[in-house]
Parts: C-alpha cells; sequence; structure tokens
C-alpha cells in the first residue's frame, strides 16, 4: 500500500465561525488539498445590516478555494455533484451533515468536536462546560457518522478552563488547539494508522444550543452560578439584565466577595468596581455593553451612570 502524503489529500472542509478559520488554514498551509469550503450562508450584521461573508468564507475567498453555501444541506446536495474528495474535514459547520454527502468521502469523514467525548455532544459543547463550571474541556478528533457526535474517537487535546473563562477567549484557545490535533492525526487517519476508541455511552452528555431565552440572565441564581452563565455567553450572544428600562449586556464576571448584605439584584460601587448583588455574594461586572454603546468595563459604565444608592437591576 503506498502512504499517501498531505499533497495528495483533496478535503472538503466545512465550518462557519471564526473557530474554524485556523484548522481552515493550517490545511492550505501543510500542503493538502482543500477542493472546497461548505458553509452556512452570509448574514447581516450591524445595525446597517451590511451582508457579510462568514470568518470560514472569507478565508476561504483569499486563497481561491471555491465555497458553497446550500440553505438546507440535506436537501441541497446538486452542489456536490462532480465533486472528488478524499476526506470531509468539519468544524462548527452548524447544520447535520447528511449520509448521502459523507458517502461521497472516498476515505472517510472525521469532526473537530468542542469538548473531551463523549461529554458534551450536541451544538454548544464550550458554553455548556463554562456554564457548569468544569475545570477542562478540549478538542476531539472523530468519525463522523449518522448519529450526533457519536463516532470513535481518534484523538484528543485538553486545556483548563480558568475561573472567570469567557466563551471568546476559550473559543480562540481551542481554535488553535483544534487545528494543531488535526495536523498531528490526519495523515494517520488517511493512511489507516489510528484505529479509534468507541464512545462510552455510560458516559454520554448532552450539550443543548443555547436558547434566546437563556440571554435574559436569572439574577436569583446563586454568584457561582451566576458567573458561570455570564461567561458562557460571552460575548455572543451575550446574556443581559435590564437596568434603567434598557438592557444591559454584561460580558465579563467574577466573584468580588461573598457577602450578601443588599436585596437580590442590587447595583453598587465596591473595591472601585461595579458589582452586583446575587445569592452568597456580589459579583463584579468587569466588562459591560449598555444598550446603544460601546463595551466598556463595569469600572468606566459605574463612573457614567451614577448609580444610585438602592438601585437594582431586573
Amino acid at each position: 500500500m503506498k502512504y499517501l502524503e498531505p499533497k495528495d489529500v483533496k478535503v472538503l472542509f466545512m465550518g462557519t465561525p471564526e473557530i474554524a478559520v485556523p484548522s481552515l488554514r493550517a490545511l492550505v498551509e501543510n500542503g493538502y488539498q482543500v477542493i472546497g469550503l461548505v458553509t452556512q450562508e452570509d448574514k447581516e450584521i450591524g445595525r446597517k445590516k451590511v451582508l457579510a461573508p462568514t470568518p470560514c468564507k472569507a478565508y476561504a475567498l483569499s486563497q481561491n478555494i471555491p465555497v458553497f453555501q446550500p440553505h438546507k444541506i440535506r436537501k441541497e446536495l446538486d452542489w456536490a455533484n462532480g465533486l472528488e474528495f478524499d476526506v470531509i474535514v468539519t468544524m462548527a459547520y452548524g447544520q447535520i451533515v447528511p449520509d448521502a454527502l459523507l458517502a461521497m468521502a472516498k476515505i472517510g469523514a472525521v469532526n473537530l468536536h468542542g469538548s473531551l467525548l463523549p461529554a458534551y455532544r450536541g451544538a454548544a459543547p464550550i458554553q455548556r462546560a463554562i456554564e457548569n463550571g468544569e475545570k477542562e474541556t478540549g478538542i476531539t478528533l472523530m468519525e463522523m457518522v449518522h448519529e450526533m457526535d457519536a463516532g470513535k474517537m481518534y484523538a484528543k487535546a485538553s486545556t483548563p478552563i480558568g475561573p472567570s473563562e469567557t466563551y471568546s477567549s476559550l473559543a480562540n484557545r481551542l481554535s488553535d488547539i483544534a487545528a494543531t490535533l488535526l495536523i498531528n492525526h490526519l495523515m494517520d487517519y488517511v493512511n489507516g494508522n489510528i484505529v479509534g476508541e468507541e464512545q462510552d455511552p455510560s458516559k454520554v452528555t448532552f450539550a443543548d444550543k443555547i436558547s434566546v431565552e437563556e440571554e435574559t440572565l436569572s439574577i436569583h441564581q446563586n454568584a457561582i452560578s451566576l458567573i458561570h452563565k455570564i461567561n458562557a455567553l460571552s460575548e455572543d450572544p451575550g446574556g443581559h439584565v435590564v437596568f434603567r428600562e434598557k438592557k444591559l449586556k454584561i460580558l465579563g464576571a467574577s466573584l468580588l466577595d461573598e457577602v450578601e448584605d443588599e436585596p437580590i439584584g442590587t447595583l453598587s460601587v465596591r473595591a472601585k468596581k461595579l458589582a452586583l448583588q446575587a445569592k452568597g455574594g456580589h459579583i463584579s461586572l468587569d466588562f459591560v455593553l449598555p444598550e446603544g454603546k460601546k463595551a466598556m468595563s463595569g469600572r468606566d459604565y459605574a463612573g457614567g451612570a451614577r448609580i444610585l444608592p438602592g438601585e437594582k437591576v431586573s
């Protein structure tokens, strides 16, 4: 059997957000033939609703890689007719990949999943790990099968989750970890030098998609749980409270103290920080995004808002 090299391997990459770009870039820079990118449709962004390409699309266009953006991939596979590829590599594509497309890959299909499987299968593994107060997470290179995130595990890489870690900071780190993991192990997969480990069904947990309702923060949970929720949603979509009848997004929070001496929801300035009274302690609102304004530190917001004694959020 002839062992293939990266230059011999045709890859169809499927990915959408910024977290997937380093893996796509790594394939290009390491000599793989990336014959196409499958990504979600362009979205309107900002107040002017400018139609913008996905981060993966923007990079692919810069490298003259053909881009395909089916609205519903399960019903639209005409774009794949005539394409020849050895491997499908996916990371955070955003739709369930149909079996018919997986079957087109001559060698197989792998996915870079944002957790240490079998924990946190599903759409929001990074956010749910932060929300649940996990101390560690990582990336799993896994086989793609019909059942979501249920395939064999080929390789893993882990990273700690800090006490004030936000989704944005963790996702940024995991994006680089994923790219390294992919390049270190993809050729082993292609050449059949990696067996893979079946997932233990008794250890499977799930990470459901973040709902719109969850973006409204419940101030009546305990301080640590509220911090985890805030940081899991940051920076996009961002959890919010209501203050003076306007949304106040909280983009980063940490524990200030374990004192409960005010009504729940009271805002104040303590130790030169914007503090929110929660159950069992005060939370430092480290970074906030007031409605209609730019993101700023909690301290700067407090200085401009001139918070009155006893004022509360809801």
